[in-house]
């Protein structure tokens, strides 16, 4: 369990980079930003659907667990190809998938935040802190329609550096998150 956990933290590591460098793009390249992003996306939703279907294939009939990776992975491959084939519409939808996802993060860093204070580790008031900054950002872009792609690559570009820090700590802290 803590070497899946590790994993996990070190791939919510992974895609924090991804989000820096999108939000990156995204601030210094704001007419294009949209098209490229939705390729990427699209791109990336079909690579991990192909995984889970690959999965469900090669451990077929091992657990439950594994039976979901092939209705997931169906469901991933669609939504990479709609991101793809409707770019034009994405810039309108790209902004409340960020915003949702921030916001989902920003709740699983809060439970986190928790979980190191019953540990009674003091980095938790830190981590509360990021948390519900992450939670503000990500209501700022769902409910921002005048959101200008700038600042939608400044609010990514902060998440990452949150959650970066967060994936950091959990890393760090994941033996006594266990205890």
């Amino acid at each position: 369990m803590k070497d899946f956990l590790k994993k996990s933290g070190w791939t919510n590591i992974l895609l924090s980079a991804v989000f820096a460098i999108i939000g990156i793009f995204m601030i210094i390249n704001t007419d294009s930003a949209i098209k490229v992003i939705s390729y990427i996306l699209g791109g990336i939703f079909i690579a991990i659907g192909v995984i889970k279907i690959v999965n469900y294939f090669i451990s077929k009939g091992n657990s439950d667990f594994y039976n979901n990776n092939l209705l997931y992975g169906i469901i991933t491959i669609i939504i990479g190809l709609i991101t793809i084939f409707y770019s034009s519409l994405i810039e309108s939808i790209f902004r409340i998938m960020i915003g949702i996802w921030i916001i989902y993060s920003g709740l699983l860093r809060l439970s986190l935040s928790l979980k190191l204070y019953s540990a009674k580790i003091n980095i938790w008031s830190a981590s509360l802190i990021l948390s519900v900054i992450m939670i503000i950002g990500g209501l700022y872009m769902i409910f921002n329609n005048g959101a200008l792609i700038s600042v939608i690559g400044i609010i990514m570009l902060m998440y990452s550096i949150i959650d970066l820090i967060e994936s950091v700590i959990f890393v760090k802290y994941v033996d006594k998150v266990l205890e």
